[in-house]
């Protein structure tokens, strides 16, 4: 049966490929029958019955294939977007039929969802229910809850979905979990059985639904809900599964429906009206948590309860839990089955706790992330535990690594990264965090899959029969000695720790093949001489660290890309960097220059932060050669400085759209009206006084930043006269006068608004909406009271972030209109 099913699928496809060759897609098409004919040799060759599992998987086939003729005559194409939907849940399916037994059946794998104990969810119920759920509009709404495994999703779904007013408004629920080898076919069979329960005339056997096909499954279930106000619940739908018939089906579009997703990721086919990202418990809420679940979830009595004479150590232990409900409950549970009593028994099993079985439970995250993305997750192995992974730091590793080929990519990689939940954006758009427990798993996985080791100072390092390609060394103050005797093979070595790393003259000479070397935060005063026989070095990270010289020997690197010395205070960069012709990005501030810096020399340029105004270079024809620099950092300015003759030089820099000026901390910046010259510029940021603003700005300014510029008069006014693109604005330390006024009609574009340390703002006014403002952040403004109410009637407002005193926190979060906003953040 499934062979014929799959033939006529074939025979389907076909059917489009002769209606007319030249038509646009055809190729695609071809690639879909030529995958269509590799999953009929799988059935073949592993002789698979006709499994429900089996049937279930070709019956979607048989359904993309009426859907991509549906589409093919409707528009007369088969483009390329349309193509890669399709073909991703058709690898999906070729990967489960793999997997069948002979049989053509499956496992299916036990329900171990434990929400007995739920902690620090009230806030994000009430705010769905109010929002989304319940209130909102009347109309078909879809609601994502996203997050890694662990997080709660799956948790928070079950409280709304169980809620008394959800119970009471809607008249038809429906709850679908995610299985192994779940199908479009599944999906639908399981709501018919549960809508229809509640309809007994319409009662189906699970025999008759499997023996329809999709798109009488499909009518049945319409036929159900229409007229009906429903709620359906998909837990932790599988990214491929193509569902776009299946939305567009779904009856009741004016009803007030709901669907709500759980996914760790946005799903690719389904327009998300609303995203909830979950956030990890902070460690009051994750040792409520642990208590629960350690003395009362497991009934301890007497002396075998956990001791609160360790709950320093205990709150250490659940750091590296990183929030996560599920990682807390197994350590509780892990703690339990021990079976200690007292406290040095207490004290010495959390001591030595293996994180082990809890990062089996986080296997189904990583088996589920999209291939292009584990390199760039097992790189996340080399950084250091909780650190800020900084944008331009991961992306010089990736490229010179060769985990992506271009720079171009990265930020896809980044996004990509992001949407996955594998990385959670900071406070800075470029800066990310981790979860502690995810960076056990990188390592885990670096350590099978890309030769990747951690060696320790006294500690039991593991032997690997393999070849390392990476390694991170873990130093601490004391005097610590490795052998010459290196793996030739490696190609990235990262230092942690601190001190001071005790080598001979012929220890960096064994890295024969090292592209990396990242000494970042590791306290080094002196930079090996020997450093410069590393002659396939692509990156050089030295950045917060104490050096006073470079090596003259560092010209020797003539592959070298990227260059990071910023953070060294007054340390000496000799004449060499124009003998690097490989450069593309240099860190560094606050150096000390006996000579100019020959900077046009490096036609390959594409960062340069920072140089000093007396540094740069005023040669017209010699900045022509710079014809890839896109972001530059000048520091240095004053009063005296010449900045017309700077504004003129730098227009010649055709790429730049990225622009740092910085002065000194108690003196004057110049004026610097002539930046209207800049017509390229799309991020602005200034760090310094200012007597005034500029009379005008760069007309494609996108994100401006203002530092310590603590202006008297009020700053907004001024940016409003010349705003045109203007999306995100920060101020921190900018203005020192108490009130501020927005002019809505005139910041048309503004979407952030971030204001720091306004010691004496007492009162922020609006006359007006801002169209396209969805966030405003607040920090250190002890003076600031209250939130002007127009912010409650943005169309597109979404979050509001204060982090004040308690009194003004308790005020704000009162104040009428801020349950209109969707994510409100304010703590003190």
């Amino acid at each position: 049966m499934s062979e014929a099913l799959l033939l006529s699928v074939i025979q389907k496809l076909d059917i489009i490929y002769r209606y007319d060759r030249y038509a646009v897609g055809l190729g695609n098409v071809r690639k879909v029958i030529k995958k269509m004919r590799e999953i009929m040799d799988i059935v073949r060759d592993k002789k698979l019955e006709d499994g429900r599992t089996l049937n279930f998987l070709v019956c979607d086939l048989v359904q993309m294939a009426d859907n991509a003729i549906d589409i093919f005559k409707q528009h007369e194409s088969f483009s390329e977007w349309r193509y890669k939907s399709i073909n991703s849940w058709i690898k999906e399916m070729k990967k489960k039929m793999l997997k069948l037994g002979d049989d053509g059946a499956e496992m299916r794998p036990s329900d171990n969802v434990d929400d007995k104990y739920v902690v620090g969810l009230e806030e994000d119920v009430e705010m769905l229910l109010r929002l989304w759920i319940i209130g909102g509009e009347e109309y078909m709404k879809t609601v994502v809850i996203k997050g890694m495994i662990g997080i709660g999703k799956t948790t928070l779904a079950r409280e709304i979905y169980n809620h008394a007013a959800v119970i009471k408004r809607f008249e038809r629920r429906a709850w679908v979990s995610n299985s192994t080898y779940f199908t479009l076919k599944e999906l639908l069979i399981q709501l018919i059985q549960q809508v229809a329960v509640e309809d007994p005339q319409n009662l189906h056997t699970s025999s008759s639904l499997e023996n329809m096909d999709n798109r009488s499954l499909q009518d049945m279930l319409c036929q159900h809900l229409q007229g009906m106000r429903y709620f359906i619940v998909l837990d932790d739908l599988p990214k491929q599964m193509h569902l776009t018939s299946f939305l567009n089906a779904l009856p009741g579009k004016d009803y007030g429906s709901r669907l709500l997703l759980t996914s760790h990721m946005k799903h690719p086919d389904i327009w998300h009206d609303e995203v909830h990202q979950m956030k990890p418990l902070d460690s009051n809420k994750s040792w409520q948590l642990f208590l629960e679940t350690i003395n009362h979830g497991n009934k301890l009595t007497g002396e075998h309860k956990f001791p609160m004479d360790l709950k320093h150590m205990g709150k250490q232990l659940l750091k590296k839990c990183g929030g996560l409900p599920l990682a807390i409950k197994e350590v509780g549970k892990q703690l339990v089955e021990q079976k200690v009593s007292g406290v040095s028994e207490w004290e010495q099993l959390l001591e030595s706790f293996d994180f082990g079985s809890t990062l089996k439970l986080l296997e189904p995250f990583y088996h589920k992330l999209d291939p292009k993305l584990e390199p760039c997750l097992l790189c996340m192995a080399f950084f250091k535990e909780n650190t800020t992974l900084r944008a331009e730091k991961l992306t010089a590793i990736w490229v010179a690594g060769g985990v992506v080929d271009t720079e171009y990519k990265c930020k896809a990689f980044l996004d990509g990264l992001v949407k996955e939940s594998v990385i959670d954006v900071k406070d800075k758009s470029t800066e990310y965090g981790m979860n502690p427990l995810l960076h056990m798993l990188s390592i885990q996985k670096a350590e099978e899959k890309i030769g990747f080791e951690v060696l320790r100072k006294n500690g039991n390092n593991r032997a690997f029969e393999s070849p390392r390609h990476h390694r991170v060394i873990i130093c601490c103050r004391d005097k610590f000695n490795y052998s010459t005797d290196q793996d030739k093979h490696l190609v990235s070595l990262f230092f942690h720790g601190g001190g001071y790393f005790d080598t001979s003259s012929s220890y960096w000479k064994s890295f024969e093949l090292l592209k990396i070397l990242d000494l970042e935060d590791f306290g080094l005063k002196i930079l090996p001489e020997t450093i410069g026989t590393l002659m396939e070095l692509r990156y050089l990270g030295l950045r917060n660290n104490y050096l006073k010289e470079l090596s003259q020997l560092l010209r020797c690197l003539k592959k070298l890309e990227v260059l990071d010395i910023s953070q060294n205070f007054m340390v000496e960069v000799p004449d060499i960097i124009w003998e690097m012709p490989s450069l593309r990005h240099i860190y560094m501030s606050e150096v000390i220059c006996r000579e100019p810096l020959k900077i046009d020399a490096l036609r390959n340029l594409e960062t340069l932060t920072y140089v000093s105004v007396d540094n740069w270079t005023y040669e017209l024809s010699a900045l022509k050669e710079l014809r890839y620099l896109k972001k530059l950092g000048i520091e240095g300015l004053d009063g005296n400085s010449d900045v017309s003759k700077l504004f003129v030089s730098l227009a010649e820099l055709k790429k730049l759209d990225h622009l740092i000026l910085r002065g000194y901390r108690f003196r004057s910046m110049p004026c610097l009206d002539e930046l209207r010259v800049l017509h390229k510029l799309e991020t602005l940021k200034l760090d310094g006084l200012l007597a005034r603003l500029p009379r005008s700005f760069p007309p494609n300014i996108e994100s401006l930043t203002l530092v310590n510029s603590c202006l008297d008069e009020d700053p907004m006014p001024r940016l409003a006269e010349n705003d045109s693109r203007l999306k995100h604005l920060k101020l921190r330390n900018a203005y020192t006068g108490q009130q501020m006024v927005i002019l809505p009609y005139r910041f048309r574009s503004l979407e952030v608004l971030c204001i720091q340390e306004l010691w004496n703002l007492r009162n922020i006014q609006c006359e007006g909406s801002l169209n396209c403002f969805d966030k405003i952040e607040i920090h250190d403004c002890p003076n600031l009271d209250t939130l002007p109410e127009a912010i409650g009637s943005f169309p597109f407002m979404k979050e509001i972030k204060m982090v004040t005193t308690k009194n003004i926190a308790a005020k704000i979060r009162n104040l009428d209109f801020i349950s209109k906003i969707d994510i409100v953040n304010i703590n003190s």
